[in-house]
């Protein structure tokens, strides 16, 4: 019977410490955030897992950008933006979108999604097809796995990092389409791929890098632009994907490439023409969020995010010099993504329990299969929101637990 099935599967999940929960939040992403207990009650929560990296989800110019898109266009698109659901605000991001890309990807031209997700599933799906070959990451996000997985396309997996072994699969490729994928930053370890090298292979080989840029848009690069940008890297073999969700505070995502790839975008991929078109006052949102991200506002909030950033990491080096528990270790990175490695799925669910518990800090546990078994950690991320006096709140909560995590472990041997 089915309902006995899963609920043997939801059992050995359990039994893993691998159960996942949903919090409902009572008020807007920031810093500090009503967030539903496990009792069920409500409490303000001083949080660590957003990844609204400039703080802007919040930010008043946004607020009313947003209700001038729905005075002008309502809550709704109404359709596909292949029928009627493409707006003038549509138009307008996405030219906005590939101006913002063209330092990068010449006469870049620009689609706007609904999800992150949904445009990664497009761009590998409609390029991926049948004679094509994708050569995919080892610790891509799902959403790029999926699309390789969904893609007719044959699929070859590489290390983190590998380059050599990159080189030999493209060199015995005979495909006559090479698609390279991988983050731009992973979102689990914060580090970057890198590009510079990708970029080289992909020349060399005839192959064309498609980068996931969610984590490093509007957080790295000259006004934010994104790590390619970072990475002063510039071709028309880039494909780029950027999310609109995080760092520029809304929702959305976008897929920047040559124009004749972009148009076939268009006119193949099926998670952009299958779908109703987001709001159109998500998109009027959008560009008001473009200019804050690019102006001096942006640059002040990405100067205080990496502030906040080399704070944290000097914290936890020193936290971490004292007796602390064994396997501890944070994995460091120049993006507001800081993970602090602990180790098995139940140490890391008992840290961020005692944090939130005894300290009212939320810092999730990661577990598998989200990142390899035995590297279960706290996601560490930080918000240009954040003070310097919310860090030291959380590296004095992070003394206390690993002092009485210590003791606890003790005690019990």
């Amino acid at each position: 019977m089915l309902i006995d099935y899963l609920q043997a599967k939801l059992d050995a999940l359990a039994a893993q410490n691998l159960t996942r929960v949903l919090r409902e939040a009572g008020s807007a992403t920031a810093p500090r955030q009503q967030v539903q207990a496990a009792g069920g009650a409500s409490r303000e929560l001083l949080m660590f897992c957003s990844n609204d990296y400039l703080g802007l989800a919040a930010h008043p110019a946004l607020a009313l950008a947003m209700g001038e898109g729905v005075a002008r266009y309502g809550v709704g698109s109404g359709s596909s933006h292949l029928i009627s659901g493409h707006s003038q605000a549509h138009a307008a991001l996405e030219r906005a979108l590939g101006d913002w890309m063209a330092p990068c990807i010449p006469d870049a031209r620009a689609l706007f999604f609904c999800t992150g997700y949904m445009a990664n599933l497009a761009v590998l799906t409609a390029l991926g097809d049948a004679g094509a070959e994708i050569f995919s990451e080892e610790v891509n996000h799902a959403s790029l796995i999926d699309g390789a997985r969904l893609a007719r396309a044959a699929v070859q997996r590489y290390g983190h990092g590998d380059m050599a072994g990159l080189a030999r699969l493209l060199q015995a490729s005979t495909a006559r389409i090479k698609l390279i994928v991988t983050d731009a930053v992973f979102s689990m370890d914060g580090d970057l791929a890198p590009l510079a090298a990708l970029l080289a292979l992909a020349e060399a080989h005839d192959a064309w890098l498609i980068v996931d840029d969610a984590h490093g848009f509007g957080v790295l690069g000259p006004q934010g632009r994104g790590t390619l940008a970072y990475l002063g890297l510039r071709s028309e073999r880039l494909i780029a994907i950027g999310t609109l969700g995080k760092a520029a505070g809304v929702a959305g995502a976008f897929v920047a490439a040559h124009p004749t790839i972009t148009e076939y975008l268009l006119q193949a991929a099926r998670p952009y023409i299958f779908t109703t078109a987001a709001p159109p006052a998500l998109a009027h949102t959008l560009l008001a969020s473009l200019q804050l991200v690019a102006g001096d506002e942006g640059d002040a909030r990405r100067a205080q995010l990496h502030a906040l950033r080399r704070h944290l990491q000097a914290g936890v080096a020193a936290l971490l010099a004292r007796p602390a528990p064994p396997g501890w270790q944070l994995v460091p990175s120049d993006t507001p993504v800081q993970p602090l490695v602990v180790g098995t799925n139940a140490q890391a669910l008992a840290l961020a329990a005692r944090l939130e518990q005894r300290h009212g800090i939320r810092v999730p546990a990661i577990r598998p299969p989200t990142v390899p078994a035995g590297t279960a950690r706290l996601r560490i991320t930080l918000c240009a929101s954040h003070t310097a006096t919310d860090i030291d709140l959380l590296l004095d909560a992070l003394q206390e637990c690993a002092q009485y995590l210590a003791g606890a472990a003790e005690a019990a041997a």
